[in-house]
Formats: C-alpha cells, structure tokens, sequence
C-alpha cells in the first residue's frame, strides 16, 4: 500500500483515507498538500495562500478525515464556501475520500435546496458538514447548538466569501462555534479583511503561501457551448451532427449519467459504450480494445474509470459535465491530440458553472471559445457531407457490376430511376431527414448564452431606472457602478467587494441602492479618491466594478 501511493503514506494520512485516494488514482501529494497536511494533522491553525487548481481541497480534506471519530454521530468538521457549487465540490471531494471509512457521513448545506433533506442528514449524525454562510445561518437560527461540537473550521476561498458579503454571516458563524476548535484558512490573496479576520479568530496561526503553476494544453482545439443541464443529451446529440471525429470520450460525473448518455447514442446508431467504476475489469479492457481497434467510436466515462485510457484514435473529448476541478479538466483533454495529433475539446457549461469555466482559463491560461448549438442548415449540410462520403467511392464500378440489377428493380417496381435513386438515398440515410423542413421539425434545442435560469432572474423593479437618489448623508458622497440587477448582482455582494479591497468598516459605507443597469453607493467623502483609486481593479462576479463619482445634476 505504501509503495503504491508513494509520498502520501508519509504525511501521516488515516490508512483508510490512504485506501481510498489510492482507489482514485493519487500517487504524488501537490505542493500545497505536502505542505499543509502535516500542518493540520499536528493540530495547528493555519493560513494557506493558495489559488482554486493547487489541489487545497486535498490539502484539507485528508487530514480532517483522519483525524474525525466515526464513532461520534455529531458534527465535527465545518467547511464554508463562497458558493452552492463549490460547496457540492467540496462535498463530493469528502464523500470520495471517506469511502473506505464506515459511519462518516457528509452533507452540503446551501441556498437554493430544500432544508428537509439537510436537516435529516445532520439528524442522522453527519461527522463533515459543507455550507455556504448564509444558508448555514438559516440553520443556526433554527439550532443554535448546531456547531457546538465542531473542532475543526475551513474557511474555503475566504476573499471571495468577503467579495460575496458573508462578514455579518461569518462572525455568527464564528459565535456559534467552540473558541477549542482548530481553524485553517484557505485564500488567493490576503487583504487587510483577511487578514482582520485571522487575527481575531485564529490562534498563531502557521503561514503557508503556493504559487499555481500554470498548465497549457498544446495541440488541443478548445470551446465550450452554454446550454441548461436538461438539454445535455440533445445537444451533444446535435454537437455529434458536424463535428468531424475519429473516436470520441464523453466525460460526465456518474454512473447512471454514463450509461443514460450511451444508451441514447446507441439509439442514433453511434458505436458507443460505457464505462464506470463498476465495469469488471475484463469488461474494461474489452471496451478499451474495441476503442483503439474501430469497433467503437464512442466512450462515455467518469474520472476514475477513464484513469490510465491512452487511446491514440482519440480525436474529441466532450466534457458533458463540468469537471470537479482545473486538474482535471486537463487530465480530461489530455485523452486527445497525442503522437502529435491535433485534437478538440468540448465543455458544456450550465448557467451556475460559468465561474469554474473561469478558473479553467486562468490555470491553463487559455481562453476557451464559446461556439453556438449548430442550427438547422448546418446538421443538413453535415449529413449531406457524410452521405457524399460514404457513396462516392461507391460510383466508380458501381454501374458495372449492379447496372443489370438497377434495370430490374425499374422494371420490377414500375418506378423511374431517379425514383428509385432517391428511395436508396433515403435507405441509405437510415432514417435521418435529408431536407431542411425535416430537419427544422427535429428537437429544437436553444443554447442558453446569456439569459439567467430562473433563479437568477432579478425581481421585478417597475420604474426603479427612474426612481430618484435618497438623500445623502453628511459627510458622505455618492458613487456610481454601472453593475446593477441585470449582471445580478446583489448589495451585499458591492459591500462585501468595497470591504475586502477598500479596507474600510462596515460603518464607513452607507446606502447601497441596486438599480437594473447601475447601482449607488455611499462613501466617505473624505479621501474618496484614493478610495477610488484602490478600487479602480477590483471585480464584482466576473465584471469590473468601475466605481466613480456620481453627479447628479
């Protein structure tokens, strides 16, 4: 067991935790993990300065796991995260690497999801609890000894929660919660709000700091197509039409998702298979050999089970679900454009995972292209391409050894050749519409690039563009951000942004009026433009702030 997770072993990992990420596939610790595993298993508070993609989930994940009591059906570890997705990742991490554990049980709280099924999962004695601030204050409100046996506290991507406006969530949070408890700290970068904080409630904290390493992917075409999570299989169904492939994997994140999207390739006539972490490994195998050798085309695979699947005919990798991390996005395309071969990548990316699309460009430091759903006139052009292909080698001889065949079905069906022509063409199509109209009637299918899923939709302002200013009050000036409800952005998420990167307190800003197209914002008058100044690079979701004076005359 040692030799096969080679450095892991070495940290001081819980064997069964070393068991399970053996079964993943981890052989090497990253930096970060190597670094603040030991930190953590020997009982320290710790900050770590380290960007989303150095593998900190890890770094955190393992050493809490080894350290918990299974045997105590109560919570004992709290992780908060910015955001309900990575949450879920957070979460899913846990529940991956506690596998080879009996009795610990993880559940992620956050907004958006029914509590019924997180109060049931922390009444069955949840040991790891995953959750984003505001939503866990939901829950304390109902339970305030909720987090009275907690002993260890992650604070996941802690400038972001600050940019989201969880200071009021945090310091509830931090009440609720035994002063005994070990913290750590995970954050990109360390302003004064960061730093206010672990001087409050962290206890000599030890300093880690990773610089991410940059990964490129060479020789790999990369996009991504925004589209909603229910239209998935329809438009990779589409995305197969024109896309010009030797042999295809299809990433996605379950077993049932791998077995769903193969059986619905099978059913258009793909030469497609499955492969999960259930698959026997001579079923495996199997599939691999009828992957290189032609007699499939198409792979559809999670993570684990694709792991070691070097396949030189590899042309296309669909990322039909998001992948947990930038790592592996990289391990994912890595399948295609090998020996020197180009190859092109494809992610479909639903509404809430444009911020991991993100990541996924700042660690690999390339800009994925976004394409649009091919539309009609394309997927008849393709089959028509396809059609052309596959019976020109055909006309050669063809006249010659079926000429006297061709005069007998005329005469025997009574039809005229270009009649009969046309009946081959449509067998030959094997039943896909050669026209326009007929392709037009298919399944319409509407990437999603831009509008919101419902959740996001702003609520109805009626005249709030025309409303007038409130009064200013002394002392104060008014500041404009051309960020407002449409680019859904929140009050909190402007006080939470001017917080971190203004390093002003919570009382020296005012109102915050959110308006569809801008917002308004109180601020000191006093020293207003080096205010401006220090802010003039920060982001709000994604979108610069662009915060300025705003006249009102």
């Amino acid at each position: 067991m040692t030799q096969e997770i080679g450095g892991f072993a070495a940290l001081g990992i819980h064997s069964a935790v070393l068991a399970a990420i053996s079964a993943v596939g981890y052989e090497e610790p990253s930096p970060i993990q190597a670094q603040a595993i030991p930190v953590i298993l020997g009982g320290h508070d710790m900050i770590g300065q380290a960007q989303t993609g150095t593998g900190k989930t890890a770094a955190f994940a393992l050493p809490i796991l080894s350290k918990i009591d299974p045997a105590r059906r109560e919570p004992q570890a709290l992780i908060l995260a910015p955001t309900r997705e990575l949450a879920l990742q957070v979460a899913t991490a846990f529940e991956t690497y506690s596998k080879q554990m009996p009795g610990v049980g993880v559940v992620a709280i956050y907004g958006g999801a029914p509590m019924g099924p997180q109060l049931k999962a922390i009444r069955q004695g949840a040991q790891i609890i995953v959750a984003t601030p505001g939503r866990l204050v939901d829950h304390l409100s109902r339970n305030s000894a909720l987090l009275s046996t907690i002993q260890f506290l992650v604070l996941d991507e802690a400038d972001e929660m600050l940019k989201l406006g969880f200071m009021d969530d945090l310091e509830v949070i931090f009440e609720a919660m035994p002063e005994s408890r070990q913290s750590v700290l995970f954050s990109a970068t360390l302003p004064h709000s960061i730093r206010a904080i672990a001087e409050k409630h962290l206890r000599e904290p030890q300093h880690i700091k990773i610089a991410a390493k940059t990964q490129t992917v060479a020789r790999i075409e990369q996009a991504h197509l925004m589209v909603h999570a229910d239209q998935k299989i329809p438009a990779v169904l589409r995305l197969l039409e024109v896309e010009d492939f030797d042999a295809l994997i299809a990433f996605v994140r379950t077993k049932q998702a791998t077995l769903d999207l193969a059986a619905a390739l099978e059913a258009k006539g793909y030469k497609a298979a499955a492969l999960n972490g259930d698959i026997a490994q001579n079923q495996r195998e199997r599939v691999i050999e009828s992957l290189k050798d032609g007699r499939l085309d198409i792979v559809v695979a999670t993570d684990v089970a694709a792991r070691g699947l070097d396949v030189a005919r590899i042309t296309h990798v669909f990322n039909v679900d998001m992948p947990y991390d930038p790592e592996s996005y990289v391990h994912r395309i890595g399948r295609t454009g090998r020996a020197g071969r180009e190859g092109r990548a494809l992610l479909l990316v639903t509404p809430r995972e444009r911020r991991m699309l993100q990541v996924i460009e700042r660690v690999t430091n390339q800009k994925v292209a976004e394409v649009r759903l091919p539309n009609a006139q394309q997927v008849l052009d393709a089959r028509i391409k396809k059609l052309t292909n596959c019976l020109a080698p055909l006309v050669a001889d063809a006249e010659a050894s079926h000429g006297e065949l061709l005069d007998k079905l005329i005469a025997d069906i009574g039809c005229s050749p270009r009649a009969l022509a046309a009946a081959l063409l449509r067998k030959a199509a094997n039943g896909q519409a050669l026209t326009l109209a007929e392709v037009e009637k298919e399944q319409p299918l509407v990437p999603t690039s831009g509008p919101r899923e419902r959740s996001d939709r702003p609520e109805r302002s009626g005249d709030r563009e025309r409303r007038a200013p409130m009064p200013l009050a002394e002392g104060r000036a008014r500041c404009r951000t051309p960020l407002g409800a449409r680019d859904g952005i929140a009050a909190r998420n402007l006080l939470g942004a001017i917080l971190n990167e203004g390093g002003l307190a919570r009382e020296a800003i005012g109102r915050i009026q959110v308006r569809d197209s801008f917002s308004l914002v109180e601020l000191p008058e006093e020293g207003l433009e080096r205010l401006l100044g220090k802010l003039k690079d920060t982001r709000v979701g994604g979108k610069q702030l662009k915060l300025r004076r705003y006249r009102e005359d």
